[in-house]
């Protein structure tokens, strides 16, 4: 294997220059710049471009920045699953020089006090499946404000009102719950003014996520990373990719939440930065509708986790998807199982390839080569 791997490394293995961005800001003002007009992220038939996202993330950063003056180094909570409204709230967070605070929307009313208390975050952003959580934990907490969203806000008429209807009324998936100085989502969109929004000068020591981890052996704990070690990764990862991706016409299918680090900057940062598409999966447990969407892409990627995977081959419609398009397919958040690589490479052409990270190191830390040859683990190539 030392060989192979030691020829690849020749080949395509350099320093990065991690000094070449301040921030993660300076990133998104490259790709906001250089892939306006491109789309940016997709869900439930929606999609917004990088101007969009780029307009809608600054009207959200003056809204915290003037309405609710927050100021550089506060923190913010952000608690939803997959769905148009994270990255807009991510991107205006990142812009008014807020430290983002990631929340799970399955955390009990215990863990999510734990975690507002613990990072001393004064707003949050959560949908409003979760938001009786919140209300039972929110005495406890420094919490100031709160913006509520629901999962079809930003979708398209006529479906953000049949989405929102359905989930509320018909499925019932919405709690009853009583904040009274919460703020709607859109609401706070409304009241932003992009040309007002002043962004600070961040750089490489100032702290961009408080994100939370562990709890095995005893509370979550939440890891500093600082916008000098996500800017880091984002480069390495580039460099990783630049053999595999074209910039401007990637697809990449994100079912993986983005509050977890491994979507985030995986799926998210560095993908956007390189002007890809985010197909955002808000219910990937849904395996009939997930598979619906996949149908409906000429994805390029796809990153997940092994459990995720298995589920996706055992299902039979899987097996008609058009794979053609697929270049990447990344594993990581848990050991990959050979069984399922060998079948994923059986069905689709595309080897599974395995990355390693924690948390802490934001996240990547060994990934294999992201080459077709390559074997799932740390064998060899097929």
């Amino acid at each position: 294997m030392g060989r192979w791997y030691n020829q690849y490394e020749r080949g395509v293995a350099k320093e990065v220059d991690v000094s070449s961005y301040s921030s993660i800001n300076h990133i998104f003002e490259e790709t906001f710049k250089k892939f306006s007009n491109a789309p940016a992220f997709h869900n439930m038939g929606t999609t917004i471009t990088f101007r969009e996202l780029d307009e809608l993330g600054c009207k959200f950063g003056d809204y915290l920045q003037n309405e609710l003056k927050m100021i550089p180094g506060d923190r913010i909570a952000i608690m939803m699953p997959n769905i148009l409204q994270y990255p807009i709230a991510l991107v205006g967070a990142m812009k008014a020089g807020l430290v983002v605070v990631n929340c799970n929307p399955l955390y009990t009313a215990r863990e999510l006090e734990h975690q507002l208390k613990d990072s001393g975050a004064k707003t949050i952003v959560i949908f409003e499946n979760s938001a009786s959580v919140l209300e039972k934990a929110l005495p406890n907490t420094s919490v100031k404000h709160v913006i509520a969203t629901q999962i079809g806000d930003m979708l398209k008429f006529p479906k953000n009102h049949i989405v929102n209807f359905v989930i509320k009324n018909v499925k019932k998936m919405i709690p009853a719950w009583n904040i009274p100085s919460a703020i709607s989502f859109k609401d706070a969109l409304a009241k932003g003014d992009a040309n007002r929004l002043k962004t600070p000068a961040m750089g490489h020591k100032d702290l961009a996520f408080l994100q939370y981890t562990g709890g095995t052996t005893g509370v979550s704990k939440g890891a500093e990373l600082t916008h000098g070690n996500i800017v880091a990764n984002m480069i390495q990862a580039r460099e990783w990719l630049k053999n595999s991706v074209k910039h401007g016409e990637e697809i990449i299918i994100t079912p993986l939440p983005l509050y977890h680090i491994f979507s985030l900057t995986a799926n998210f940062l560095v993908f956007a930065s390189i002007g890809g598409l985010n197909v955002l999966i808000t219910n990937p447990k849904d395996v009939p509708g997930f598979i619906k969407e996949l149908k409906k892409w000429k994805f390029t990627a796809i990153t997940g986790v092994n459990s995720l995977y298995n589920l996706l081959l055992n299902h039979d419609d899987f097996k008609t998807i058009d794979f053609s398009s697929m270049r990447l397919a990344l594993g990581g958040g848990m050991a990959v199982q050979r069984p399922v690589a060998e079948r994923w490479k059986k069905l689709t052409k595309v080897a599974l390839i395995e990355a390693y990270g924690l948390t802490e190191t934001s996240p990547a830390a060994c990934i294999n080569p992201a080459i077709k040859a390559w074997r799932s683990g740390s064998e060899s190539f097929y």
